[in-house]
C-alpha cells in the first residue's frame, strides 16, 4: 500500500522498492528485544506504531522518570533498569530522561500553585506522614493536602504542601497560601484536630465553619475502648449523626455519653461530651450534602493512592522529591474520572 505495487509488480505508479530489513533494539518492560525494520528504496518507512529514532517503549521511560521523581540517582537508575530488563542504560540516556523529568516536574510545579479562579464552599484538608532526609536523620514529615468542592459541584486538588508537623502554624501558613492563590467562598472546612483547625480557620478564612471529620471522632473514641465492647459503642456513635436535625443529634448524644459512662469508660465519655459538637457542623447544610460533608471520606482517596505510590519509595532524599512525587500522583488522579463526575449539587445552598 505505501509504494503503491503489490508485491514483484512493476508498474509507472510505484514510488519505492523494497530493500530488505535491518535489525532495530527496542527496551521494553518485558526486556529488550530486536526488530526487523523494513527498508525502502525511493521513500522513507515510518511505523505507526513505534516512532523514528525510538529505543524505548514509553512505559520504560515513564518509569524512569516516575524513580527520578522519587529521587532515585542516575547510577541507581542505570543498575535497577539493567537488573530488570537485562540491558544497560547509557549515562546520556538517563540524562535526557532527566530533563524530561525535570520539564514534567515544573509542570506539575506550576499546575500545584496555579491559581484558583473558582470558589469552593467545601474545603476537605488532610495530612499524610512521610519519611525524608533532615539534617543528616530521618523524620517523619507531613504532607498537607486540599481539595474542594467547586461552584459546579466538582472536586478540585487545590493544594499540596510539605510542614513538619500538622500543627496549628502548619496549617495556618498552608489555608494563608491557599488563599493568596484565590482560594474564596470558603463555606465550611472538614478536617480533623479541632485545636489546629478552629484557630487557623478563624484567622485565615473567618466566615466559614468548621466540621471536625464524624470518621476520625469514631477512632478517637473507640481508642478509648476496650476491643470487646467497640462494635457496641460504635454503633452507638454512629446513631449520633443518623438524626435528622442538630437538636436531635445533640439529644443523641447526650444519652450516648450517659450510656457509655455507665459502661464504666469515663474517657470515652469525656470525648463524646467534648467533641460531638465540632462532628456536627454539617447540619447548617443541606440535608442532601450531609452524608458527603460530614467525613474526609471525599479525600481518603487520595490518601490511598499518595501511600501505594511512596510505599515502594520509603525515605525520601529531600523534600522536593517528596512533594514533586506527591504532586504528580494528585495530579494523575484530578485529570482521570475522579475529578469529571459531579460530587455535590452545590445550587442547593442557594436555596
Amino acid at each position: 500500500d505505501l509504494i503503491g505495487a503489490d508485491r514483484y509488480e512493476r508498474t509507472a505508479e510505484r514510488e519505492a522498492y523494497r530493500a530488505g530489513h535491518y535489525e532495530r533494539g527496542l527496551t521494553t518492560t518485558s526486556g529488550r528485544v530486536t526488530l526487523r525494520m523494513p527498508k525502502l528504496k525511493g521513500m522513507r518507512f515510518a511505523t505507526a506504531i513505534i516512532e523514528r529514532y525510538k529505543r524505548r517503549e514509553t512505559s520504560v521511560e515513564e518509569a524512569m522518570i516516575e524513580m527520578y521523581l522519587a529521587g532515585a540517582s542516575t547510577r541507581r537508575i542505570e543498575d535497577v533498569s539493567e537488573i530488570l530488563r537485562g540491558s544497560s542504560v547509557s549515562a546520556a540516556t538517563v540524562s535526557n530522561l532527566n530533563d524530561k523529568a525535570f520539564e514534567a516536574f515544573e509542570a506539575v510545579e506550576e499546575w500545584r500553585s496555579r491559581p484558583l479562579t473558582c470558589g469552593c464552599p467545601y474545603v476537605f484538608v488532610d495530612g499524610i506522614y512521610l519519611k525524608r532526609a533532615w539534617g543528616g536523620s530521618f523524620e517523619n514529615v507531613a504532607v498537607m493536602v486540599a481539595i474542594g468542592v467547586n461552584d459546579d459541584g466538582y472536586r478540585e486538588v487545590i493544594g499540596a504542601a510539605e510542614g513538619l508537623t500538622e500543627s496549628a502554624e502548619c496549617r495556618r501558613e498552608f489555608l494563608s497560601w491557599l488563599r493568596a492563590r484565590g482560594l474564596a467562598g470558603v463555606r465550611m472546612l472538614t478536617g480533623d484536630k479541632a485545636a489546629a483547625m478552629t484557630g487557623a480557620i478563624a484567622e485565615v478564612f473567618p466566615g466559614a465553619a468548621y466540621q471536625r471529620c464524624t470518621v476520625h471522632f469514631y477512632r478517637n473514641v473507640l481508642s478509648k475502648v476496650p476491643k470487646s465492647r467497640r462494635s457496641r459503642v460504635a454503633a452507638m456513635l454512629k446513631a449520633i449523626h443518623a438524626q435528622g436535625s442538630l437538636d436531635a443529634s445533640m439529644e443523641k448524644a447526650a444519652a450516648v455519653a450517659a450510656a457509655v459512662d455507665e459502661m464504666r469508660l469515663a474517657a470515652a465519655a469525656k470525648c463524646v461530651r467534648e467533641g460531638a459538637a465540632e462532628t456536627l457542623t454539617y447540619t447548617r447544610f443541606p440535608m442532601r450534602h450531609w452524608r458527603r460533608i460530614r467525613t474526609n471520606n471525599a479525600i481518603e482517596r487520595l490518601n490511598r493512592e499518595i501511600r501505594r505510590r511512596t510505599r515502594v519509595v520509603g525515605t525520601f532524599p529531600d523534600g522536593k522529591s517528596a512533594l514533586g512525587l506527591v504532586t504528580a500522583r494528585l495530579k494523575y488522579v484530578a485529570d482521570s474520572e475522579w475529578g469529571s463526575r459531579r460530587y455535590l449539587d452545590v445550587s442547593l445552598l442557594d436555596e
